[in-house]
């Protein structure tokens, strides 16, 4: 448990450890967990749900499927998102209101691009491109299920085989500009 002096006027429900470590094993884990679990991504949450800044590692492999999405935030909060990858490689397409990718980014810990963040109210998805890939997010909280993503409804939901295709479609963007590049 930190120091009393902690800026929480209530202990949170579970004691929060004063260091958490992001080291290789914590890596190992996630992605191992992300292999197994049916979305093929997992999270590991380093904050509390009622924090006011969510910050955890998310673990993603090879087919799993993000449905397009923006982040808004009511009143002086702000939307924002914020990407490091830590592990491997991720895409990022950022997409207008129709749907239509106006603009799309390859994250990588090795690479020259590590990490972005993203303004409020741009629609985006993330596509793995690596297998084990695992990245660091950083947005404001506190999570709110029912109202914290707002979804581009011409995109197939989870778990359907057409969200399937439609990931295989987004790779493939990626997987074009890796041949160019060869």
């Amino acid at each position: 448990m930190c120091p009393e002096d902690s800026p929480h006027p209530e202990p949170p429900a579970t004691p929060r450890p004063c260091l958490q470590r992001i080291d290789q094993a914590l890596l190992d884990q996630l992605s191992a967990q992300a292999s197994q679990a049916p979305r093929r991504r997992r999270n590991h949450n380093l904050h509390q749900l009622p924090d006011r800044v969510q910050r955890f590692l998310n673990g993603l492999q090879p087919g799993t499927y993000v449905r397009p999405h923006r982040h808004r935030r009511d009143g002086d909060g702000s939307g924002f998102e914020c990407f490091v990858v830590l592990q491997g490689a991720i895409g990022l397409l950022v997409l207008d209101a129709s749907g239509d990718v106006i603009q799309r980014e390859r994250l990588e810990a090795s690479g020259p691009l590590k990490g972005i963040e993203l303004a409020e109210g741009q629609f985006h998805t993330l596509v793995a491109l690596s297998p084990d890939a695992v990245m660091f997010e950083l947005k404001q909280g506190p999570y709110q299920p029912a109202s914290d993503k707002d979804f581009l409804l011409q995109f197939p939901a989870e778990g359907t085989p057409e969200a399937v295709l439609q990931e295989q479609a987004w790779r493939r963007l990626f997987e074009a500009d890796d041949e160019a590049e060869d």
